[in-house]
């Protein structure tokens, strides 16, 4: 695994506006969508490219284009449907999965509730996304199950991070690439990610 840490004085802007406990529901959604295509165009550094002969309005050029690379984003629910228009906005002919998973109070496992995929899922690159990468248990179910259908290619995508659920993730899943905004101090007691942003789902949809 290869942790990125996009350091961008843009995501760290929109970051910290993003952790501004008096920042609102619109503008916290609109940073997140953001910061989630920043983060991205770094996700995509390594698209490969091929060579076209076009013609522009004076004349024929051979320039590069993205080689039909099929891609596919999966948002783990709720907070993950965040960042997709972000992500889109660079790559909209990616198709788009859903997985739902909550961690059972407490324990903190992983409870899987929904599951929908593209049929090609298994010939995709797939990037997992989420706003935060906590315990690390969510993001674990979600690329076990991706790998289960057959995936071979996965990349994680998330805005902040905690120490915890990155070790976590790291040896569950050693093949992944994680591409993150930042990445916090602890997790408290409850589990949240420290000094983080609080509960992105609740500030995304407005929720509390």
């Amino acid at each position: 695994m290869a942790l990125h840490i996009v350091t961008h004085p843009l995501v760290q802007h929109k970051l910290s506006l993003m952790r501004n406990k008096g920042t609102g529901v619109k503008e916290f959604r609109e940073l997140t969508e953001e910061t989630a295509m920043l983060i991205c165009y770094e996700a995509m550094r390594d698209l490969p490219l091929k060579t076209v002969k076009l013609e522009t309005p004076q004349g024929w050029s051979e320039t590069k284009i993205i080689s039909g690379k099929k891609l596919a984003f999966v948002p783990i629910l709720r907070a993950g449907l965040g960042l997709i228009e972000g992500v889109t906005s660079l790559i909209p002919a990616a198709k788009i999965g859903h997985i739902g998973i909550f961690c059972e109070p407490g324990t903190h496992d992983a409870v899987k509730y929904y599951s929908k995929m593209p049929d090609d899922i298994q010939e995709r690159e797939v990037v997992v996304i989420d706003a935060m990468l906590a315990t690390g248990s969510s993001a674990i179910a979600a690329i076990q199950d991706l790998k289960d259908m057959g995936v071979k290619n996965i990349k994680f995508l998330c805005i902040l991070c905690s120490p915890e659920g990155k070790n976590a993730l790291e040896a569950a899943h050693p093949d992944v690439d994680m591409f993150i905004g930042a990445l916090d101090e602890k997790l408290n007691e409850h589990s949240y990610i420290v000094p983080g942003l609080g509960d992105a789902g609740d500030r995304i949809f407005g929720t509390k």
